[in-house]
């Protein structure tokens, strides 16, 4: 039996879980706390996608000793609660456990698979400690292109998407990914190995990086940020400030800003997470979509001032946010 482990029962991790509760030959498990391991152990997992509504019972736990070592964990928390959880994630892990990461930004392990040497960031692992509990060569980065909330504890909303991308953190391909794209396919994800999986990474942040914190700035839904004029003049001149990064670093972007944002618009009314995060008072990850890019800018050599303005703005509001 092959052993899965889910951290963090949000949206993603929790649309994961439903899905991959309802395969043949696998023990699935998660790691949850609060009212969301209260409502789970009391009622099962609630997923809603479209016209059809599930629920599925799941072993879960606060205790990693209790769910004991996994042959894969998911890893699916915002970016400020990995460093809370890295310790847990590295006690479900045996020698050959591979941690999948389903993040949003740039995660600690982002520069192990590049081709420019000695690039850091800090700014998501100041001290290396995520790092020293869940090295690069045990991940499989993923990038996951799907939209889901969580309605309440234990309850998910799938709204669209499928699309998960993933590859090796520390480069290169690898049976062990393309056989969990098979296990992932199994499970109904649109499943793919990616060539640069850091290449993958950087479009998706590439695409979001300016809708979410003008989002929580504004309150704004994508169709009316990307409907004024002069702000999406700002997030189009930010998108170029990333261009160049990506090129600098070997992740190029083939689209224009206005491709993206005719893909963006084509979403509708749509809330980023950034958003739905300042709605339910949770932490948001300005660090992973805002700093770490330009801590890389900055390595690189490349000015960013439209970015640092953005960034400026958000750390500003989210720490008068955390004051009030």
């Amino acid at each position: 039996m092959f052993k899965v482990c889910i951290v963090g029962l949000g949206a993603i991790g929790g649309w994961m879980a439903a899905h991959l509760q309802r395969v043949d030959g696998l023990s699935v498990c998660a790691l949850a706390r609060g009212e969301t391991l209260a409502a789970v152990r009391e009622r099962g997992l609630r997923l809603d996608s479209g016209e059809d509504s599930w629920r599925e019972p799941l072993r879960v736990s606060d205790a990693p000793a209790e769910l004991g070592v996994q042959d894969l964990v998911i890893l699916a928390v915002k970016g400020p609660a990995i460093a809370g959880v890295a310790a847990q994630v590295a006690q479900l892990c045996g020698p050959d456990t591979r941690v999948l990461t389903a993040l949003n930004g740039l995660p600690w392990w982002f520069t192990a698979g590049l081709a420019v040497p000695g690039l850091t960031l800090t700014c998501v692992d100041p001290d290396g400690r995520i790092a020293a509990l869940i090295p690069p060569e045990r991940v499989i980065g993923c990038v996951v292109h799907a939209s889901c909330f969580a309605q309440a504890p234990g309850h998910i909303r799938h709204v669209m998407g499928k699309g998960l991308l993933i590859g090796e953190a520390a480069g290169g391909a690898s049976p062990a990914v393309d056989a969990l794209a098979i296990l992932l396919g199994n499970a109904g994800f649109e499943a793919k190995a990616a060539e640069s999986i850091q290449r993958d990474v950087w479009y998706k942040l590439w695409g979001n990086m300016t809708t979410n914190p003008v989002s929580a700035l504004t309150r704004a839904t994508t169709d009316r940020i990307l409907a004024d004029e002069l702000v999406r003049d700002f997030t189009t001149a930010i998108m170029a400030e990333a261009a160049e990064v990506g090129e600098r670093m070997g992740c190029p972007i083939a689209q224009t800003p206005q491709d993206r944002h005719a893909i963006t618009r084509s979403l509708g009314a749509f809330k980023t997470s950034m958003l739905q995060d300042i709605e339910a008072g949770r932490a948001i990850e300005v660090d992973a979509l805002l700093e770490a890019p330009r801590e890389l800018a900055q390595q690189l050599g490349v000015a960013t001032p439209m970015l640092d303005a953005l960034l400026g703005l958000t750390r500003l509001m989210d720490s008068c946010r955390a004051k009030a």
